[in-house]
């Protein structure tokens, strides 16, 4: 699976509604905004302050003034609006996001976060995670199923500090699609050439089996 990013972003931007507004963390989430189905007017915030976020801009096309949360150069549709961080933390803590799209360091069988503190560095904060998190309607984990040396990000307890608590509704990777329920956590779609058995080895938490278990496209 060479193209980790292409996979996921694909996933997840089938899963929202026409007339939803979507915020996209940074890294593996600003991925979402470039595989949006044309027939829904799907409406991307970013963080920073704005609406009608679009995908990556074409090369040479590139303007340095519009920039997404994570300072990567992007694009505003028309009809979007710029305005300044108190406009843009009211749609976050006002509940007016269908989902937030975040990337994560570990997520467990409780739906619980980890996502800012990495061991060793240096790390200002969590930013606006913690206001996403508790704002969203739904929150939506975007990022690779293990870390770079094999360790499973899906566990039975996180180990780092937590971001949120229970909020995890939905995890993609590039090895399939999950549902955090009150039972665990339910693998609902699977990726081609990826089987159950391998994608529960690559798991610490107990995955539960949908019994009308698809392929992930």
């Amino acid at each position: 699976m060479s193209n980790v990013r292409e996979i996921v972003g694909r996933r997840i931007a089938k899963y929202f509604n026409d007339g939803d507004v979507v915020n996209l963390g940074i890294g593996m989430p600003t991925g979402v905004g470039n595989y949006l189905p044309e027939d829904k007017n799907i409406i991307l915030q970013s963080e920073n302050g704005f609406t009608g976020l679009g995908a990556s801009p074409a090369e040479g096309c590139e303007d340095k003034d519009v920039t997404n949360a994570g300072g990567q150069l992007v694009t505003i549709l028309p009809g979007g609006a710029c305005f300044d961080s108190a406009a843009s933390f009211g749609i976050i803590r006002g509940g007016h996001l269908a989902a937030t799209v975040l990337g994560a360091l570990e997520v467990d069988e409780k739906g619980n976060l980890a996502n800012w503190m990495v061991p060793g560095k240096i790390v200002p904060g969590m930013g606006g995670a913690m206001d996403l998190v508790t704002g969203a309607r739904k929150v939506i984990i975007a990022m690779e199923h293990a870390t770079k040396k094999g360790a499973p990000k899906i566990l039975k307890e996180c180990t780092l500090p937590l971001t949120a608590v229970g909020k995890v509704s939905i995890i993609v990777t590039e090895m399939g699609f999950m549902e955090v329920t009150k039972e665990g956590i339910v693998l609902k779609e699977i990726a081609p050439g990826v089987t159950v058995e391998e994608i529960q080895s690559k798991t610490e938490a107990k995955l539960i089996i949908s019994p009308d278990l698809k392929p992930m496209y």
